[in-house]
């Protein structure tokens, strides 16, 4: 059911957010996630119910105190909720827990126009095993549930996925976000206008194996940088130096590009490359055919030429696919690959086509180059997005959709 479909009047309702936001000394850094949610919340707010918010934070069970107990104040929501308060009129108050005493005593006392945000939902052993017990006590608070979550459509988690069984189908909905996201993502999966051009980065093609192999089957051209390049130019006899390379995926990195010259995708691996003897802003850099690196330099971004190259493809594209850098776009020695990219796709976007930027580090180099406005749409969901282009299903939305 769509949101705009539930009665709300005088309601609670329980809404899983994605607010898993970066803190640093006690302040939310970048809140483009809290303002997502802005929508959903108001629209709830507007129609006369109180809202409670449930999120995760970090991997706290990563991270144990030296006694093994989670680290409640590092990885507390306290900061989301302090930033919530600058955008909402209501109250806004964070509860002990994540649904005991003090969660059930609060969302009791919610007035309309209230927000109630719940503790971090990684403090409770049975969230990330998907916990029915757990899933009850939190469906327990409210009257209707709303996963607006699509970063974490994915897992099959107590707060994400299992929760709605505990709701009746019309005490269930979308929210805003996550009806957007799912929507932009038949973009690039349903019929994609051509030429579509896919632009896969980051560290690992172990990472990406399943997510290639599926857009060969939809995409024209793949454009490959970042780390996970390397193995592609390894695979093929090249030089790499230091480089980043999965020699255990060499033969799987072979029958990739014959696949793709079967089907008559283009993959496109970069020309040169910058390079460094160690990841560092004040080490010297030098320019490299891309497999012709020097034994004692690894590649850390993509060169010049390269740039050029992905340019052309690009800018005769009608869709685009972006997910992960060209380089170490955080250290500005090898950032320029990823701004260029970036560039490039705002400009094919301004000529008319369609880019999605799929999540993760992709995201975060828009945001950071000041380049958000210029895409057609960014999604909050690096890894659900990747799950749906896998050909996948994302077991919270599968959830919500059944009778």
């Amino acid at each position: 059911m769509e949101l705009q479909n539930l009665n709300l009047q005088g309601k609670k309702v329980l809404i899983r957010a994605d607010l898993n936001t970066p803190i640093r000394d006690g302040k939310v850094t970048d809140n483009s996630r809290i303002l997502g949610s802005l929508a959903t919340i108001r629209f709830i707010h507007q129609n006369g119910a109180s809202v409670i918010l449930m999120s995760h934070l970090g991997r706290p069970e990563k991270k144990l105190l030296p006694d093994g107990n989670i680290d409640k104040q590092t990885f507390s929501l306290k900061p989301v909720a302090d930033e919530l308060k600058k955008h909402l009129s209501g109250k806004v108050v964070l509860a002990a827990d994540v649904a005991g005493a003090d969660s059930k005593k609060q969302a009791a006392e919610l007035k309309t126009g209230d927000v109630l945000v719940l503790e971090n939902t990684r403090f409770e052993d049975g969230e990330k095993s998907g916990s029915e017990e757990l899933a009850q006590r939190m469906a327990e608070l409210a009257d209707c549930y709303v996963n607006d979550a699509f970063g974490t459509a994915h897992r099959a988690h107590a707060s994400t996925t299992t929760v709605s069984k505990f709701f009746k189908p019309d005490q269930r909905a979308f929210g805003f976000l996550m009806q957007k996201e799912l929507e932009e993502a038949k973009k690039i999966t349903v019929s994609p206008e051509r030429p579509y051009t896919v632009i896969l980065g980051g560290a690992k093609v172990s990472d990406k194996i399943l997510l290639i192999e599926k857009l060969m089957e939809k995409a024209d051209n793949i454009l490959i940088g970042g780390g996970m390049a390397y193995t592609f130019l390894y695979a093929k006899g090249g030089n790499i130096g230091k480089s980043l390379c999965e020699k255990d995926k060499v033969n799987l990195v072979l029958e990739i590009l014959e696949k793709a010259k079967k089907r008559g995708v283009q993959i496109y691996l970069p020309a040169d490359a910058v390079g460094a003897k160690s990841i560092d802003e004040k080490s010297p850099v030098k320019e490299f055919p891309a497999d012709k690196i020097e034994d004692e330099f690894m590649g850390l971004d993509v060169g010049p030429l390269t740039s050029k190259i992905f340019r052309e493809k690009i800018l005769q594209s009608k869709t685009i696919f972006w997910n992960g850098p060209m380089g170490v776009f955080e250290l500005a020695p090898f950032s320029k690959g990823t701004i260029e990219v970036a560039k490039s796709i705002a400009q094919a976007t301004k000529n008319g086509g369609y880019s999605l930027i799929g999540g993760g580090d992709s995201v975060a180099a828009v945001n950071q180059f000041g380049m958000q406005d210029r895409m057609s749409f960014l999604s909050t969901g690096g890894g659900a997005m990747l799950t749906l282009l896998e050909g996948s299903s994302l077991p919270a939305v599968e959830a919500m959709i059944r009778s």
